[in-house]
């Protein structure tokens, strides 16, 4: 596909949603992007679900709901991605259109670039951006690609990889992380903004954007039953929607553990700038913000996805030595016996949490956000990254 309009980017369009992991890492490169070219414009199109607009709104972003659905073997669920399709599409499509109208209305540059993360919303997107010979640029984020980005990779013109990916050509670009997420700064003003102690360690606790049951569950019930190994830390725990949040402060409470708890943190750089040590899942975004600010991980890598893409994501930061990764349960008292006596040493042993931090500090920059905003203005083929 070539652009089309002249050499200079006017608009690009991103795809992606579903789960804060998709939409964090495209605001990221929409900064990017306007910090050398400010009056490029953008339209964000997501899913219909809840979190696509509690991070968007924030943000200040023009964006859509797309009525696309997940890919599942579900006969109800596959009906409903099948039927999701073609409005989906048509919605891009006049997206795009607008867009057009809005670049010859300024006198400004008409060429259109489409950013994608990979996931459910994507695939329409791209097939419409493919119609209207919009270029494509994939940014896939997990170690093994899921069924979208594998779909995509072969219809787009250019295909990055924040982790590396076996197979393919894949052009590696550095982790992303959204510059004014609030991981800049000393980790004492950030316990400060978070109400905390500025001398006193900090456990950050994150299952995702959408929390982890399992992973607070374990979390909980090791401070229920060894409340004595958390005695000299505070802790930050985002633990996704539901009553979960108010059953985790009273269990911090009653384990007299000072925490701040929320369904979701929209700044979460800050909690992990403040964090001396964090147990989270393995998502993407979670292991580049580990990676960003050097944070020593206890990974509970999500165990029921089939590809266990999660444990591939995990592995740069295990293999570097600042991470290690625990086997999830089904069961918390399983969760218990098989990894209480890791969490309770680490938390223990001030010296081991310094090696870890020492040995992520060596992993390099998360600046990929720059590399693909500077690809996307610049056109052509990978060999700006």
């Amino acid at each position: 596909m070539s652009a089309g309009g002249g050499d200079t980017l006017g608009a690009v369009v991103f795809a992606a949603g579903g789960t804060g992991g998709h939409l964090t890492p495209m605001l990221a490169v929409a900064e990017a992007l306007r910090s050398d070219a400010p009056d490029l414009r953008t339209v964000f199109l997501c899913s219909e679900r809840e979190i696509d607009a509690r991070v968007l709104e924030p943000a200040g972003e023009v964006w859509k709901p797309l009525p696309a659905k997940p890919l599942q073997a579900n006969p109800w669920k596959l009906a409903r991605f099948v039927t999701s399709w073609g409005p989906s599409v048509r919605a891009t499509r006049q997206a795009i259109a607008q867009l057009r109208r809005d670049l010859d209305a300024l006198d400004a540059p008409r060429r259109i670039e489409m950013v994608t993360t990979g996931g459910f919303v994507a695939a329409p997107a791209v097939q419409a951006a493919r119609v209207e010979r919009v270029p494509v640029t994939l940014v896939n984020l997990d170690a093994k690609p899921g069924k979208a980005s594998r779909w995509i990779a072969p219809r787009a013109a250019r295909v990055l990889t924040a982790l590396p990916v076996d197979g393919g050509a894949w052009t590696r670009i550095p982790p992303i992380v959204r510059p004014g997420a609030g991981f800049e700064g000393a980790s004492e003003d950030a316990r400060v903004e978070l109400g905390l102690d500025p001398c006193r360690p900090v456990l950050l606790i994150t299952g995702g954007s959408q929390g982890a049951r399992t992973l607070n569950d374990f979390i909980l019930a090791l401070a229920q039953h060894e409340p004595a190994a958390f005695e000299a830390w505070q802790v930050v725990h985002q633990c996704g929607s539901g009553d979960i949040a108010a059953r985790a402060r009273d269990a911090w409470r009653q384990a007299g553990v000072p925490a701040v708890v929320e369904a979701y943190f929209d700044r979460l750089g800050v909690a992990w700038r403040a964090a001396e040590l964090a147990i989270a899942r393995a998502g993407a975004g979670t292991v580049a913000d580990a990676w960003r600010s050097a944070t020593p991980t206890l990974f509970m890598p999500y165990p029921h996805h089939k590809d266990r893409h999660q444990f591939a994501n995990a592995a740069p930061l295990v293999s570097a030595g600042g991470a290690a990764v625990l086997e999830d349960q089904r069961e918390t008292p399983h969760n218990v016996r098989l990894h209480a006596q890791t969490v309770v040493a680490l938390l223990r042993d001030t010296t081991a949490r310094a090696r870890m931090a020492d040995e992520l500090r060596k992993l390099g920059p998360t600046d990929g956000a720059d590399r693909v905003a500077r690809l996307l203005l610049a056109g052509g083929s990978t060999d700006a990254v």
